[in-house]
């Protein structure tokens, strides 16, 4: 007979507790094709202007060589958009969130053809970036420009814009920031108008949504849904003074 001690007995219900459970994502990792100039622009320009995820709140001055007023863009998706807003506003600097290896390709691409360097690419997780290597209050702007819809109504909680998020969001705008959000769909417009006004650190500057500010370009997916008559929604809220 063995000497070792009987198994404690197994506990399903408690087990399951214990165990820590998986978050929800709002981004699924899909395979996409790298052409060659992305390729070649994640080589080259990859080790300057991609940032390694790191838990530890960053030195931005030092990153970008220079202290101006920051914004942070989430989900960049193929980075046209990013560019040309980056290339418009040199005193600004922009930190794009992406986890799709193809677009921070097509980005990096775009940074060395308009020789852009007030632009810096994270290639993580939007909410760990937000948490880690953001200050609290250190943010002059933020961009969420037509986030996954999720629309099918059993995928609605993998939408990005929930409260949680938004409140973390929030926490690092620095006092008169702005929170600038588009969406092309009108129900997902209408939870960003009611999650955005629920959150008390920001405030809405118009009546709900917003006239589509000059410093966000229209893409060329967003002007052939406008010629088929599709709504584009924009909402531009901002951190009280």
């Amino acid at each position: 007979m063995s000497d070792a001690p009987p198994a404690p007995a197994s506990n399903t219900a408690s087990d399951d507790a214990a165990r820590p459970r998986r978050a929800i994502r709002s981004f699924v990792l899909r395979a996409g094709r790298m052409g060659s100039g992305q390729v070649r622009a994640l080589q080259q320009l990859g080790p300057k202007f991609v940032l390694p995820y790191q838990a530890v709140h960053q030195d931005w001055d030092a990153l970008f060589g220079r202290q101006a007023p920051r914004v942070l863009e989430v989900g960049f998706g193929m980075g046209q958009a990013t560019a040309q807003i980056a290339a418009a506003r040199p005193d600004l600097d922009f930190i794009g969130v992406e986890v799709h290896e193809p677009g921070v390709g097509a980005l990096l691409r775009e940074i060395g053809d308009r020789g852009l360097n007030n632009l810096r690419i994270v290639q993580h997780d939007a909410v760990e970036v937000l948490q880690q290597m953001v200050a609290p209050g250190s943010l002059a702007g933020a961009h969420i420009f037509f986030p996954d819809p999720w629309h099918k109504k059993r995928h609605h909680k993998r939408r990005l814009i929930q409260p949680l998020f938004v409140e973390l969001l929030a926490s690092r705008l620095a006092p008169g920031a702005w929170l600038h959000c588009a969406t092309d769909w009108a129900d997902y417009a209408q939870q960003m108008l009611e999650v955005l006004s629920d959150c008390p650190a920001i405030e809405n500057t118009a009546p709900d949504f917003a006239p589509r500010p000059e410093l966000r370009p229209l893409t060329k997916f967003e002007v052939r849904g406008l010629k088929l008559g599709h709504g584009v929604w924009d909402l531009l809220f901002h951190r009280p003074r």
